[in-house]
């Protein structure tokens, strides 16, 4: 991906993609497939497959927000504090880090009103509030070898896997390494699932694409814009989504930049013959401005890609 003002590349971000076909054969790579990534928050929905097989009674709505990176908005705070308040906990019972809205709008309101960080507010509580839900409420939940943790490994290693490592995310909670290639086959199982777990994940988000991620935010932009869509982003740059004729991507900037997803995003639907309503262009590659100017662009180009 390139960022261009007044006519000069001024920055690079080299990208790895796998695209796979609705049936799952490989439409184009970019990079090593089996190169291995750390998924960050792009795994999140193989973590909700595990809640939901653990028996822990989830809505709709809290699915979605269990796969969530939320921004902190109002709908997001409420939809975690419910989900707690009706299994009779509240947010001093998660274990990920307090923070602040992830949202730049949503932080802005949230510190006007005086607030402080929160484990609440902090961008994986809904994750973590299913996980603890799941975990019958033991405040261990995020220990490794807790029968809940064993059991998301599990699922990543199935869906997304093999997994070959493992870590802590920012959040606290495990983060597990798998081959991009594991993550393209995690978007084909959200694209075409078979699983009733997977089925009911890929279906509450796309059902609530607000509660995934936020106002503005790609996840969201492109569940709204182009229905059926399927997309969860994480940290680092990574990039796992299911598109609405059933193609999977999975994308990982080398440098962690996440702006580079947007482009490559738009280049793969290019690719793919969707194409992109202007809405989600807007959101995906904004202009490169000086001075309240568009002075360039940001343009993704699918080099060393194969076409099967």
């Amino acid at each position: 991906m390139r960022s261009t003002r007044g006519g000069i590349v001024e920055s690079v971000h080299e990208v790895a993609l796998v695209v796979l076909r609705p049936d799952g054969s490989e439409f184009l790579t970019t990079g090593d497939p089996d190169r291995p990534f750390y998924g960050r928050s792009s795994l999140k929905p193989a973590q909700t497959v595990a809640v939901l097989r653990s028996g822990a009674g989830l809505t709709d709505d809290e699915v979605a927000v269990a796969s969530a990176s939320h921004s902190g908005e109002p709908v997001h705070l409420a939809a975690v504090t419910a989900l707690l308040a009706r299994h009779g906990l509240d947010q001093g019972a998660l274990g990920c880090v307090p923070d602040l809205p992830l949202g730049t709008a949503a932080m802005r309101a949230y510190l006007a009103a005086g607030h402080g960080p929160t484990p609440l507010a902090m961008n994986c509580s809904g994750k973590h509030a299913a996980m603890l839900v799941a975990a019958g409420g033991d405040p261990d939940y995020l220990d490794p070898a807790h029968p809940l943790q064993v059991a998301c490994r599990a699922a990543v290693d199935e869906l997304a896997g093999p997994v070959l490592g493992a870590s802590v995310d920012g959040c606290g909670a495990p983060a597990f390494v798998t081959p991009l290639a594991g993550l393209a086959r995690l978007a084909h199982a959200l694209a075409r699932p078979t699983d009733p777990a997977v089925a009911r994940v890929a279906a509450a988000m796309r059902a609530r694409p607000d509660l995934v991620a936020g106002t503005d935010r790609l996840d969201t932009v492109l569940m709204t814009e182009l229905p059926g869509s399927v997309a969860k982003s994480g940290a680092e740059g990574v990039l796992v989504a299911a598109l609405p004729d059933g193609t999977a991507v999975a994308a990982k900037v080398l440098d962690g930049a996440g702006r580079a997803l947007g482009p490559v995003l738009l280049a793969v639907l290019e690719a793919v013959g969707l194409g992109a309503p202007d809405a989600l262009r807007a959101v995906a590659a904004p202009p490169v401005v000086g001075k309240g100017e568009q002075v360039g662009a940001l343009r993704a180009h699918l080099t060393r890609a194969t076409d099967g």
